[in-house]
């Protein structure tokens, strides 16, 4: 364990560990900082009705974009990849900070998604890259913390901006902060790749995007924005299902793939993909609900629930950054099965307290959904990273975060529909404490279900040890 003593600000990778954090606070903030600014928007450019899109087109231009920037960073490099994701989120940044209505910010939103898209993954492969397996828990804890301190300072700055100057400020926040991050990746991280031509998959990559954004656009609006039965949702189902089989036959024939077919042929990479799609799945129910329940069915101010909900990300880095002790001892599948047996533990917790709405209990309840939670992506996702070589760990961490992602829109519109058909079987309206009591409680016990899967899905993981899965890096890692 000696070897993560050089895992800090201070080691010769300490300023690209701050740079990949910075970048990683970027999109971390801005997931949270616009909620308390909404009713100033509104205010401001009208269009009420379309503000939920400011949240779903931001999500889905992540999630759609992240298995291209993935495979692009394994060809042609994590450093000209994530310097363009950092550019791209600073104009869409910008532009958001000088959108005249809605439906402008809306579009800019997008392009800040897309952004995203490409620091998120790309961020963590390359401590992937910098830091050995022995190591990588810990640096992987120091990015983990970053969404701790952002669920609480995001909603905070999102408040101050809109009261004190505008909300437009919350947008052109960002422009310091990108630069810096820029000027510092470019600065100390260095990379040599070797010089080869590439195929670029257009056709897999156009193909690919298309039909995930109409399928995800079907899982966020099915319900809302129209009814799932409807002809909106069949052309959204029908055609991007028909899009992925497509895509699927194109991915055969590719010579440089951006999703290889081999990614769901190999057991570990498979089992701790389907076990990010569950904690994504997870993640969302309880961020989504329990702030509701407890403003309705508890009586506190959004404030208390926010920090009901932070406990759950202050619990996922501490025992994030602890996980590195107990893989090296007793293997990955050992310590995600833990983990997530502490998920399924806290997931019951909060089920069998929203009989006694508390916020007390509640924040009890997801401070131990987080160190589940930290005991299980972490390692998990290591677990798949060590066992490839550089040239395969970009889309591998890219497919990781995507079925996260996916997770989240699945859950999302699941949760969605167990809660509001709760509601409307009560007869008791939508607003009425005890019908959000009850559907925030189906909710919980359904995202106690996703947890049991999960742990279902981690008996499956094969049994590796660190030795067994950590291959010799094909490309060095350079911090000249």
């Amino acid at each position: 364990m000696a070897e993560t003593a050089s895992v800090g600000f201070r080691s010769e990778r300490g300023p690209i560990l701050i740079a990949l954090m910075l970048s990683t606070g970027l999109i971390a903030i801005d997931a949270t900082i616009l909620a308390t600014a909404v009713p100033s928007v509104v205010a401001d450019l009208g269009g009420f009705a379309q503000f939920p899109w400011l949240f779903s087109i931001y999500l889905l231009a992540q999630a759609v974009s992240t298995p291209v920037y993935a495979k692009l960073a394994d060809t042609i490099g994590r450093k000209p990849l994530m310097l363009f994701g950092v550019g791209l989120f600073l104009v869409g940044s910008v532009l958001c900070g000088f959108a005249w209505d809605m439906g402008s910010l809306i579009v800019f939103r997008a392009i800040q998604g897309l952004g995203a898209g490409a620091v998120m993954p790309i961020s963590v492969t390359i401590a992937g890259d910098i830091y050995t397996v022995r190591e990588r828990a810990k640096a992987q804890g120091y990015l983990a913390s970053v969404w701790a301190m952002s669920s609480v300072v995001g909603p905070t700055l999102g408040g101050v901006f809109s009261e004190y100057l505008s909300w437009r400020w919350i947008f052109f926040v960002n422009i310091p902060l990108c630069l810096i991050a820029a000027w510092m990746l470019f600065r100390n991280y260095h990379e040599r790749l070797e010089p080869r031509r590439h195929r670029i998959d257009v056709a897999g990559a156009s193909t690919l995007t298309v039909g995930l954004t109409l399928v995800i656009l079907g899982l966020l609006e099915g319900g809302q924005a129209w009814a799932w039965l409807s002809w909106q949702s069949a052309v959204a189902f029908i055609g991007g299902g028909l899009l992925l089989i497509v895509f699927g036959f194109i991915e055969r024939r590719a010579a440089e793939p951006v999703l290889p077919i081999w990614i769901f042929q190999r057991r570990l990479i498979l089992t701790t993909s389907l076990i990010a799609l569950g904690i994504g799945a997870a993640l969302i129910g309880l961020t989504a609900y329990v702030p509701t329940f407890l403003e309705t069915s508890a009586g506190v101010t959004p404030l208390v629930s926010g920090l009901a909900v932070a406990a759950l990300t202050l619990g996922w880095p501490i025992a994030a950054s602890q996980s590195g002790r107990l893989y090296l001892r007793i293997g990955f599948r050992s310590t995600a099965f833990i983990g997530l047996s502490i998920t399924v533990a806290g997931s019951a917790m909060l089920y069998l307290f929203a009989a006694w709405p508390s916020a007390v209990l509640s924040a009890t309840a997801c401070f131990v959904v987080g160190l589940g939670m930290g005991l299980v992506a972490t390692p998990t996702l290591i677990a798949a990273q060590s066992s490839v070589p550089w040239n395969e760990r970009g889309v591998v961490t890219g497919t990781n975060m995507f079925t996260r992602s996916i997770g989240s829109a699945i859950g999302a519109a699941v949760f969605g529909a167990v809660g509001n058909g709760i509601i409307a079987r009560s007869g008791l309206g939508s607003e009425s404490p005890e019908a959000i009591q009850q559907a925030a409680s189906a909710v919980f016990l359904a995202v106690m279900v996703a947890a049991v899967l999960s742990l279902l899905v981690a008996i499956a993981m094969p049994q590796a040890r660190v030795d067994d899965v950590e291959l010799p890096a094909q490309q060095p890692a350079p911090t000249e």
